[in-house]
C-alpha cells in the first residue's frame, strides 16, 4: 500500500473513529492484552504474523493473545470468553465481535446481551475493555448502532469506525469481509495510537 495514502487514512480514522473518552489504566510491561473476536482478529486475509493482533504485539511490546475464531458469532464467543479471561488473566481486552451475527441476520437484541455480558465478566474482574465497532451491511460502511449504544452505557473504550474504513478501502481487503495485512496493519496501528493517547501505554 502506497505510504501516503495509508497515512491519508490513518488521519482520517484517527479523526472519526474513537468517540468515547473514558481512560485506561496503565498497562504494565509484562501485562498480556487479549484480542477477543472473530475472523477479523483471527486474521483471515493474511498470514498468522499479519494479523492485527500479532501486528500491535510489535507495537507495544507485551504479549497479545489473539483469541480469535473464524465464523463464531457471539453466543459461543460468550461461552469461551470466561475461561480465557481466567486462563490469561489480561490486563486488556480488545472486543471486535458480533459480525457474524449481523451477516446471518441473528437476533440483534441477544447479540448485544452477549456482548455486554462479555464487558461485565472484564470488568467485574476489573479488566478494561477497548471495544471496537462492526460496520453493518450497506453501500457506504458504518459501525452498526447497537456498538455506540454498548459503549455510551458500559463507559468503554470505543473505537467506531476503524473496521468500517478499513472496509471501504479496495487496497485493504482481502475479500468482500476482511482486511489483507495492510488493513490489518492499519487496525493495530489505530488502536496502538488509542491505547497511548488513552493512558494504557
Amino acid at each position: 500500500m502506497n505510504k501516503i495514502k495509508r497515512l491519508l487514512l490513518f488521519i482520517v480514522i484517527s479523526l472519526t473513529a474513537c468517540s468515547s473518552e473514558v481512560s485506561l489504566p496503565k498497562l504494565s510491561g509484562t501485562a498480556v492484552i487479549l484480542a477477543f473476536g472473530d475472523s477479523l482478529t483471527h486474521g483471515n486475509g493474511a498470514k498468522a504474523d499479519e494479523s492485527y493482533p500479532a501486528v500491535l504485539e510489535g507495537l507495544i511490546k507485551r504479549k497479545v493473545i489473539n483469541a480469535g475464531v473464524s465464523g463464531e458469532e457471539s453466543g459461543p464467543g460468550l461461552k469461551r470468553f470466561p475461561q480465557l479471561l481466567k486462563t490469561h488473566q489480561p490486563g486488556l481486552v480488545i472486543l471486535c465481535h458480533g459480525g457474524n451475527d449481523i451477516l446471518r441476520k441473528r437476533d440483534i437484541q441477544r447479540m448485544e446481551s452477549n456482548l455486554r455480558e462479555m464487558i461485565k465478566l472484564s470488568n467485574s474482574i476489573k479488566i478494561p475493555v477497548v471495544l471496537l465497532g462492526v460496520p453493518k451491511p450497506g453501500l457506504f460502511l458504518s459501525s452498526a448502532d447497537v456498538y455506540q449504544e454498548i459503549a455510551d452505557s458500559e463507559d468503554v473504550v470505543f473505537i467506531e469506525d476503524l473496521v468500517s474504513k478499513v472496509l471501504s478501502d479496495k487496497s485493504l481487503k482481502s475479500d468482500t469481509v476482511h482486511p489483507n495485512r495492510d488493513g490489518y496493519r492499519v487496525m493495530a496501528e489505530k488502536i496502538y495510537e488509542v491505547l497511548k493517547q488513552r493512558g494504557a501505554l
